[in-house]
């Protein structure tokens, strides 16, 4: 039996993504972000990544990795459990729980 290769990214064909947690994670570090008087640009060079690629966070354009998520944090100075906790918050806001009739 042949080994696989492990492959980096999303599954090939995959075409959609989980908008809702990506729109509140974005909005979560743009917002701790302009709290701290950080710029976009400031924010990237910090967690060693494109600005572009950080702006496309901050819209919710794309899901970050694990560790990309790590290198955000640290470059903001906070946990990753408090941008986490914040993204949750978020998420409730957009989709508050419905109730039974």
């Amino acid at each position: 039996m042949q080994k696989r290769s492990i492959q980096r990214g999303r599954p090939a064909g995959t075409t959609t993504y989980e908008a809702e947690p990506a729109i509140a994670f974005g909005a979560v570090v743009r917002e701790e972000r302009t709290n701290q008087g950080i710029a976009q640009e400031t924010l990237a060079h910090l967690a060693g990544i494109e600005r572009s690629h950080m702006g496309k966070i901050e819209r919710g354009e794309h899901v970050p990795t694990l560790p990309l998520i790590l290198k955000i944090a640290r470059a903001l100075k906070c946990s990753s459990a408090h941008l986490m906790a914040a993204m949750e918050t978020k998420l409730a806001e957009l989709d508050p729980p419905k109730r039974g009739n």
